[in-house]
């Protein structure tokens, strides 16, 4: 028996939406379609690898263009030059060089998920990790490094160790290296 006042009409239900269910992959292109710029509209190449996340902010995108580091289809670029599906864009950052072809122009930033679908990558393999010596690291608690520890650090390193033949003597020092200091008299040694 049905309430009074109320029709089944004025029911509604909650799966009876006029939105289309979302598709399990079509997530991530809908964000992207999202993101990407309205008819007509241009997008910046300071501001797309910052949205497709290969520089951290807006401004680095932009110091990267103005210090020659970003080459679109192989030509220097200013930020604000527009880019369109199908460029390619070089990438220098952080010490590493990012090859990518522009498969979808978007103007904000999405999740790395989605960033990663709006570029083909091409870049060469990063440099492992063990390639790349650590900068004298010690075990905790152990204190300063003596003058012996030094010199090892200084050997693997390959720097010239401090007094050293060939090194300009400095001034302030005595003939042993050790600095000279003012007598109580006012004479030097």
């Amino acid at each position: 028996m049905a309430s009074e006042g109320v029709h089944e009409s004025d029911v509604s239900d909650e799966t009876d939406d006029h939105r289309p269910a979302p598709e399990p992959q079509g997530d991530a292109a809908a964000a992207a379609a999202a993101a990407g710029p309205s008819n007509g509209e241009n997008v910046r190449v300071d501001s797309w690898i910052w949205s497709v996340r290969l520089v951290k902010t807006r401004s680095m995108g932009a110091a990267a263009c103005k210090g020659g580091h970003v080459r679109v289809n192989g030509e220097r670029v200013k930020p604000a030059h527009s880019v369109r599906v199908g460029d390619e864009v070089r990438l220098r950052h952080e010490g590493r060089e990012r090859i990518v072809v522009v498969k979808r122009v978007i103007r904000k930033r999405v999740g790395a998920p989605v960033a990663a679908e709006c570029y083909v990558d091409n870049s060469p393999p990063p440099p492992p990790r063990e390639a790349v010596a650590p900068a004298g690291i010690r075990d905790r608690g152990t204190g300063r490094p003596t003058k012996r520890d030094r010199r090892e650090l200084e050997r693997l390193r390959d720097l010239p160790a401090s007094g050293s033949p060939g090194e300009t003597p400095d001034p302030h020092r005595g003939a042993h290296g050790t600095a000279r200091h003012n007598t109580r008299r006012g004479t030097q040694r």
